[in-house]
């Protein structure tokens, strides 16, 4: 079954309040000049983040499962503009429940087009 898109928008201020909140504050999430001096495009947002806002999606598909598992790989960088901000767009897809009541969701998450998560997916209880 494939479940409805939801999309996010990621400003450089969500960087600096998930710095703050995770404590994560590594430069490149937050200064042009540093994110750039290391060959990156400018600066990126939070792997965990990212993942985190999957995981917002999937809560909102499924409020008040378990979630067993959930992972994901950080396979390119989601590059947040100076001024406004970047769109993910996280999409999934589910399988029925298995014997032991286990639903598993393949997600793909997106920016601009480009995967930034690799084989997302979680495992949950309903």
């Amino acid at each position: 079954m494939n479940l409805e898109p939801q999309t996010f928008t990621i400003t450089r201020a969500d960087l600096v309040r998930y710095a703050e909140a995770g404590g994560d504050h590594n430069p490149i999430h937050q200064d042009e000049a540093v994110a750039t001096s290391v060959g990156l495009p400018g600066v990126i947002a939070h792997g965990m983040y990212t993942m985190a806002l999957a995981a917002r999606a999937v809560a909102t598909w499924y409020p008040g499962a378990e979630v067993v598992t959930f992972g994901c790989k950080f396979t390119n960088p989601v590059v947040v503009p100076a001024d406004g901000g970047v769109d993910i767009e996280v999409a999934g897809e589910a399988k029925p429940a298995d014997e032991d009541g286990l639903t598993t969701v393949t997600l793909t998450v997106t920016c601009g087009g480009q995967k930034v998560l690799g084989m997302p997916k979680a495992v949950l209880r309903a």
